[in-house]
């Protein structure tokens, strides 16, 4: 049998590996990207006939109509520091300053940092099990293959921060005790390691892109 990593596609097969995927102890991540066990899934069979079409979902059924909550600071921050790099990858130079001024004024208003990764987790299995299904289903009903793109992005990289939200919740400080963590610049993948890999498992730019990511000072 073999199991496919969710995140990068890696495959584990248990016959060259000699041991069963099952037999593998809970801490055990996957070699390339780091991804938890549990984002691994077993390799599908070819289907011998074609699958029934899934009628696309409707946004009007799928989008959550309850009103939106207050941003924090720091949630307005990451936003605006976003919007920024998303400027710079379309040569807006002024464009993107200006929002990352904006981003750095959040940054330094946010309060000091707590360990929340109960919250965390839980905001981001929100975003697996409903908002990206919903932004999946609005984007396949209106034929926006540039959302759909995105979205599958977008979803990795939310399927491994909800990964090491768990495993800090699970090990505490010292899971991030004598590492160092790296963010892709493009794709926001995030890396737990001394180094950054030489590929990112999600967009595939190499090491160079990758951000190493600094504590911030407590107040």
């Amino acid at each position: 049998m073999r199991y496919i990593c969710s995140i990068c596609g890696y495959v584990y097969d248990e016959e060259k590996e000699g041991v069963p995927f099952s037999g593998l102890p809970d801490t055990w991540v996957c070699p390339l990207c780091r991804a938890a066990k549990s984002l691994f899934a077993p390799e599908r069979q070819p289907e011998t006939a074609s699958a029934p079409v899934t009628p696309a979902l409707s946004r009007e059924t799928n989008v959550p109509d309850e009103a939106p909550e207050l941003l924090s600071p720091l949630v307005l921050s990451a936003l605006c520091s976003n919007l920024a790099r998303g400027c710079e990858k379309q040569y807006k130079e002024e464009e993107a300053a200006l929002f990352q001024e904006i981003a750095d004024y959040f940054a330094a208003a946010a309060p000091a940092s707590q360990d929340d990764s109960g919250g965390l987790a839980g905001l981001l299995q929100d975003d697996l099990d409903r908002g990206y299904p919903a932004v999946h289903g609005a984007a396949r009903e209106l034929g926006d293959r540039g959302t759909q793109r995105v979205c599958v992005w977008g979803e990795k990289v939310t399927m491994i921060l909800n990964s090491l939200a768990q495993r800090y919740r699970a090990e505490g400080p010292s899971f991030l005790k004598y590492t160092q963590i790296w963010v892709c610049s493009v794709c926001g993948f995030v890396f737990v390691g001394n180094e950054p890999p030489e590929l990112c498992p999600v967009c595939k730019v190499p090491a160079w892109k990758f951000d190493k990511i600094e504590g911030r000072a407590s107040k």
